[in-house]
């Protein structure tokens, strides 16, 4: 029973403190947000709403103003400040969940619209309702030593250039002693820090991943940490984030004259095709707008593929270019593989083309 209580008393100081000591995150135009995802952790379903606060800090030289803040469900109330956030001052949005949808994980959106900041800002709120309390190694099955986590791929998710991109998740320290956790071979553009640290014993933190955009690196890359463990070093954390253009600066006009791509057909379908054979999906589309179109980079969503270059298109011209797919470590059965552009066209940022077929 002491066991119990000191594991449910870790839990609410762990995140507590964890949620307290995110790093202010830029959102425009002079104004910072405390964090941009609340992340609840693991409550009890009986324990009723659970609310928050997000606070934004105006750095800017004039007054702000929280136009609106919508709510992806009918299972958050939202309320904010509604007058002008003057210079050096703060506001905020205040969110109530109401815990009341069943013994699930939840990701709930907030929608944020602000004075002359152009694209609306995405919170988010997550955690896991449980009907009772189950031991941290259930919880966290993934295990790094001392240190439990409930994946082994951390998402990042899409990130623009010239921006970062945060994802926080929660960790626990599943042993009876407080664990010191530090990082060591961060790739580069990764940055990795847990808080609190050292995390409590049989106790939670949150491991906040930070990726930061570089010219060199688009579409899907993905990153490594390895945690070192009150001196001993676990098997490296993964964590990945797409990597797009970014095109905020542009006005509508320039935008309509960005590159067009229209192709021929979004699927290249192969019929049917034994495990093993190389699959030569071939894709044509022409340039219908008023600059010049490129490939920054594509993906397949398979271990094994290849491709052939891809010309730029000047306006009016078409182009054509191959994927190559070897389906060796492919199932039997229906396959549908995405294949992801990363482009220079305002309008098609991200565009998706397809290799679909039966495998026997």
């Amino acid at each position: 029973m002491k066991r119990i209580a000191r594991f449910c008393i870790s839990l609410i100081i762990g995140t507590f403190i964890a949620n307290g000591l995110n790093a202010q995150e830029m959102i425009g135009n002079g104004l910072e947000i405390d964090k941009m995802v609340h992340n609840f952790g693991d409550i009890m379903l009986d324990s009723g709403p659970v609310s928050c606060e997000f606070i934004i800090t105006n750095k800017g030289s004039k007054p702000a103003v929280i136009y609106n803040v919508i709510s992806s469900c009918g299972c958050t109330d939202v309320e904010w400040t509604k007058e002008p956030i003057k210079s050096g001052g703060t506001g905020k949005i205040s969110v109530t969940y109401s815990n009341d949808e069943g013994p699930y994980p939840f990701d709930k959106s907030l929608t944020l619209y602000l004075s002359d900041v152009k694209k609306p800002i995405i919170l988010k709120l997550r955690g896991i309702s449980r009907e009772k309390m189950r031991p941290l190694t259930e919880l966290y099955p993934i295990h790094h030593g001392p240190m439990g986590m409930k994946e082994d791929m951390i998402r990042c998710g899409n990130l623009e250039q010239g921006r970062d991109k945060s994802e926080t998740v929660m960790i626990a320290n599943i042993s009876s002693n407080p664990i010191k956790v530090d990082f060591r071979n961060v790739s580069e553009h990764l940055n990795v820090s847990v808080h609190p640290n050292p995390i409590p014993a049989e106790g939670t933190a949150e491991l906040t991943a930070t990726v930061s955009a570089d010219r060199s690196k688009w579409g899907r890359n993905e990153y490594s940490a390895v945690p070192v463990i009150d001196g001993k070093e676990y098997e490296a954390i993964g964590f990945w984030a797409f990597t797009k253009e970014n095109f905020d600066d542009l006005s509508e006009e320039e935008r309509m004259r960005g590159p067009m791509p229209r192709f021929e057909a979004s699927t290249y379908s192969f019929g049917k095709a034994k495990v093993g054979t190389q699959i030569h999906a071939t894709y044509k589309m022409k340039n219908e707008g008023k600059s010049c179109f490129c490939v920054y980079k594509l993906d397949v969503d398979s271990c094994c593929y290849s491709h052939s270059d891809i010309p730029a298109a000047d306006p009016g011209e078409e182009i054509s270019f191959r994927v190559h797919l070897d389906t060796k470590d492919l199932p039997k059965g229906e396959c549908l593989k995405i294949v992801t552009l990363t482009t220079n066209s305002p309008l098609r940022p991200i565009v998706n083309l397809f290799i679909s077929g039966t495998l026997e």
